[in-house]
């Protein structure tokens, strides 16, 4: 059934919200991991985001049956835990704007997810972004190798990449659950489930993380990843899918490594170099492709066999 028009523009309003806010992602985890450790950060940004979501955890009964809790709780290990500490351990080994550009092969992983986990078949210009998009990617993360502190480097834009392939699952979950449960209950209670997990992990494996001896800017910038970044813009994507073919709004995924490429040069100034700006234009050329010409079903209707 299709969307009302004015549905569909506030769907297509909320992925493009969404995209931009997560952009900005990156630039405030570098903030953040100036003055603590990735396990610390993660787990402060997911504390926030859980605390900015506790409204809808009062307001939703989750009504999920026992399979689905157990979908619930793999998704969140793997989009919550599993996914943000190698992503941000990545970003601790590499700049803002290469960890954003390696984001930008998110689209086409998720056209091979499909491919794969939903038995589809992609066309001559799907597998054709694909190779552009996986090329793009090598040309970042070579072109980029650098053996001073605090540039970027090989092992951790590869490790960004790991995680957005981590990340299919867990979209590949959370939109199964969606075909039965709201955008609201799937978000809240996936990401409360994931920070009781990080409860358990970032203490086992990273230590207590501080509370003392953390500056306000470093608060303001866990505050905005988790708020910002993490509980409104996994609501608003989670919503627009609801509204707007999945296909269509991807495209809008681009959104991110565009933000914070930017951010990372303009504000962090960080460099990019010739192979970098070649590699991030053909990723994002490749996203653009893919989800606007390719005759592939990316994710508007994939069905997952129980």
């Amino acid at each position: 059934m299709s969307s009302p028009a004015k549905s569909r523009g506030l769907g297509f309003l909320a992925c493009f919200a969404a995209s931009s806010l997560w952009g900005s992602g990156f630039f405030f985890g570098k903030i953040a991991l100036a003055e603590m450790g990735v396990g610390s950060m993660v787990f402060y940004r997911f504390f926030f985001a859980t605390i900015a979501l506790i409204p809808l955890l009062l307001t939703h009964r989750p009504g999920l049956n026992r399979r689905e809790w157990g979908l619930l709780f793999g998704a969140s290990f793997l989009g919550v835990p599993l996914q943000f500490l190698l992503q941000f351990y990545g970003l601790s080994l590499t700049t803002v704007s290469h960890a954003a550009l390696m984001v930008g092969t998110m689209p086409v992983l998720l056209a091979v997810g499909a491919a794969v986990f939903a038995h589809e078949r992609m066309d001559t210009i799907g597998w054709l972004a694909l190779a552009a998009s996986t090329t793009g990617a090598a040309l970042i993360a070579v072109g980029g190798h650098s053996h001073q502190k605090g540039g970027a480097s090989l092992s951790g834009d590869l490790l960004v990449v790991l995680s957005m392939a981590i990340a299919l699952f867990w979209i590949l979950g959370n939109r199964r659950l969606m075909q039965r449960h709201s955008a609201a209950v799937v978000t809240a209670y996936g990401t409360a489930v994931g920070m009781l997990m990080l409860c358990v992990i970032v203490p086992l494996f990273f230590g207590v993380p501080p509370v003392e001896h953390i500056s306000a800017k470093a608060w303001g910038a866990l505050i905005a990843s988790g708020v910002l970044c993490t509980a409104t813009t996994t609501l608003l994507w989670n919503w627009g899918m609801t509204q707007v073919p999945a296909s269509q709004a991807g495209v809008l995924l681009n959104m991110e490594p565009l933000v914070g490429s930017v951010l990372g040069v303009v504000i962090l100034k960080e460099h990019l170099g010739p192979s970098a700006w070649v590699g991030g234009a053909m990723i994002l050329t490749a996203a653009f492709t893919l989800t606007l010409h390719s005759k592939t079903q990316v994710r508007s209707e994939i069905q997952i066999t129980a």
